[in-house]
């Protein structure tokens, strides 16, 4: 894996809503880099600007001012086809509230963005089985949605995140509608594709526990980087590294059940 090479930069993104009075400032001129094959955690309080930030860069909402180069390019600039292939390929999403589709099984959900960009069922097969082994979810593969514990859509998500090998997946308090349980199981198979195939991940969390598996955490604060920390991956175990976060989303405000 490598995490020297910067693949993402976000350049003095700004985004306001609203007129004169009514006007809110979501994201104030952030900066920051994303790493190849880097677990980047993003945190801060209710507010901070943080999911604006994740939408920007999924291109679901469009920043007032600033740039998102992805490998060089402005994304800004896709249209089309182009800008279709970017949020279908390029880029992976995995939602807090899974998004499955309930009439497909989980092996259809699964490969469904391989299949909208005419991928045939031999192609998807290979990878949607690698994903569900790395992701403990190769008994479920038949069954649908309904009959799936939400730790397991949760999986069944990620694997569709990843399938079409993107560039860079943005997860958006992925362990949000999980227990305790289902989100360490969810966090250290995360890890293990981030470790093992080096896909690069992007995460808005509110949990440090989740956040501690990430190698570096930009905390959030009024839509400015207010901290960053570093994961010495080598020495620093996942707890130690958790009670730096603590320490840190304490400072923020209102300990961490203030910290979104």
């Amino acid at each position: 894996m490598n995490t020297t090479d910067r693949i993402l930069r976000v350049d003095s993104l700004t985004k306001t809503y609203g007129k004169g009075g009514n006007k809110t400032e979501a994201l104030r001129g952030i900066t920051f880099d994303v790493r190849e094959g880097e677990f980047l955690g993003i945190m801060g309080a209710s507010g901070s600007g943080k999911t604006t930030l994740l939408n920007c860069i999924a291109t679901m909402i469009r920043p007032t001012s600033g740039k998102v180069i992805l490998r060089g390019q402005d994304i800004s600039e896709f249209r089309g086809s182009r800008l279709a292939d970017y949020r279908g390929r390029i880029i992976g999403y995995l939602f807090q509230e899974f998004e499955l589709l309930d009439n497909l099984t989980a092996r259809e959900n699964i490969t469904l963005p391989l299949a909208l960009h005419g991928k045939t069922a031999r192609e998807a097969e290979g990878k949607m089985r690698k994903l569900a082994s790395m992701l403990d979810i190769a008994g479920v593969l038949d069954q649908f949605p309904s009959q799936l514990s939400g730790g397991q859509k949760q999986r069944v998500a990620a694997a569709r995140a990843f399938i079409a090998n993107p560039d860079l997946v943005l997860a958006d308090e992925p362990t949000g509608a999980l227990d305790s349980k289902n989100s360490k199981i969810l966090m250290d198979q995360l890890a293990s594709v981030n470790r093992e195939l080096g896909k690069t991940i992007m995460m808005v969390t509110h949990d440090a526990n989740a956040a501690s598996y990430c190698s570096r955490i930009l905390f959030i604060q009024d839509g400015r980087v207010f901290h960053e920390l570093r994961r010495h991956t080598e020495k620093e175990s996942t707890a130690a590294f958790y009670e730096r976060i603590v320490t840190v989303t304490a400072q923020l405000g209102g300990g961490g059940a203030n910290v979104l």
